[in-house]
């Protein structure tokens, strides 16, 4: 049995999803300020394309030059939601990711399918991730790509 139920249940489901919308909308128009307030700052990230990262401003600094030369467009969508407590929950969402960029001179493209897998916890009032995990269960990209782009420090 979920730790919320009746409409605060429903008001902490609409703030999760927001939440998640903002962040793939951060990630998308690259602003990394609004990016990381929605982290807690002991956020986990692991992804497979790049490790593991144990801090939000350091998934930040991370995801930032990843992206540097990148459009990207995230999609998540179904999420299941499960409360833990009425301040902590787990999430995953479906994805689809697209990025382009250019490479050599040429266009360039990668896709993929997966789910996120999420923590999140309410801290001052507001509901953060607070851990996130990737996992890619199909991908593909244009001929000669090479993806993921190498982070230089």
């Amino acid at each position: 049995m979920d730790a919320l139920t009746g409409l605060d249940k429903l008001t902490a489901l609409e703030e999760i999803g927001l939440l998640k919308a903002r962040r793939d909308r951060a990630a998308d128009t690259k602003d990394w300020a609004l990016y990381e307030s929605l982290h807690a700052p002991d956020h986990v990230s692991e992804n497979g394309d790049y490790g593991r990262w144990t801090t939000a401003k350091e998934m930040v600094a991370n995801v930032a030059k990843s992206m540097e030369h990148l459009t990207t467009m995230h999609h998540s969508h179904t999420p299941e939601i499960a409360f833990e407590t009425p301040t902590s929950a787990t999430g995953i969402w479906a994805m689809e990711g697209m990025s382009f960029w250019k490479q050599d001179g040429h266009d360039h493209w990668f896709q993929a399918f997966g789910h996120y897998f999420e923590r999140y916890e309410k801290r001052g009032g507001l509901w953060l991730f607070t851990r996130r995990s990737l996992k890619y269960y199909f991908t593909r990209k244009s001929p000669g790509a090479v993806f993921p782009p190498k982070i230089v420090n």
